[in-house]
């Protein structure tokens, strides 16, 4: 695999409010899938996964796909090296909603121009609780939005994590699975059918909630 091939591996999650693949964070997605051809690349992607989770605007996946794809016998580590990067990085935007909103997480929101998704997190967190984070965690909603809102509404913190641990686990175990059973070609489905995927896997989660909760 070479950087020009690395180049080519762009995730399609971030979308609407101002992060665009233009400008600084077209520069970003660049430096973030340099990463895969340098050997601290799994390093990258911990930290990558970390800070996604409450500040950085370019989602893990964008890295794991390309590691995935450059060492297909080591796609279900990447997977949990980015599983546990993002829930111990959901931790520190849950830390800075329960604490540091007023200063840090209202600017990081702001900053992004997430506060009207904010806004939607919150009446979609009164009515289902700790079930939406579950759904969040595959929505293309950047994840910051939704760790960040946990800890401003209190939300159970052990209960946050253990939901944050299934769904991005899910999330990114889902991804890897995919790339190491099909390599490239399910590789440019994901692209471009992301948010599509994304809605019809919410229907199926929504769907095993219902199905739980009446017979139980």
């Amino acid at each position: 695999m070479t950087y020009a091939d690395v180049r080519l591996y762009r995730f399609s999650g971030i979308k609407g409010g101002r992060m665009t693949e233009t400008g600084i964070v077209r520069r970003l997605y660049d430096w973030v899938l340099h990463w895969a051809y340098t050997p601290y690349g799994t390093l990258a992607l911990f930290l990558l996964a970390f800070t996604e989770s409450s500040f950085f605007p370019v989602p893990p996946d964008v890295l794991l796909i390309a590691l995935a794809l450059g060492m297909p016998q080591r796609a279900f580590r990447f997977a949990a090296i980015c599983t546990i990067g993002s829930v111990l990085g959901g931790m520190l935007g849950y830390y800075i909603g329960l604490t540091f909103f007023d200063i840090v997480g209202y600017r990081i929101l702001e900053f992004y121009g997430f506060m009207d998704k904010f806004e939607m997190v919150k009446a979609m967190y009164n009515r289902y609780d700790v079930w939406f984070v579950g759904v969040a965690g595959f929505t293309p909603i950047p994840y910051k939005v939704f760790t960040i809102a946990a800890g401003t509404f209190h939300m159970n913190f052990v209960s946050f994590v253990t939901v944050s641990a299934l769904s991005r686990g899910a999330r990114f175990f889902i991804v890897s699975t995919l790339i190491w059973k099909f390599g490239k070609p399910i590789k440019a489905i994901i692209d471009k059918y992301f948010n599509l995927l994304t809605i019809l896997f919410i229907i199926l989660l929504v769907l095993g909630f219902i199905i739980i909760k009446y017979l139980f």
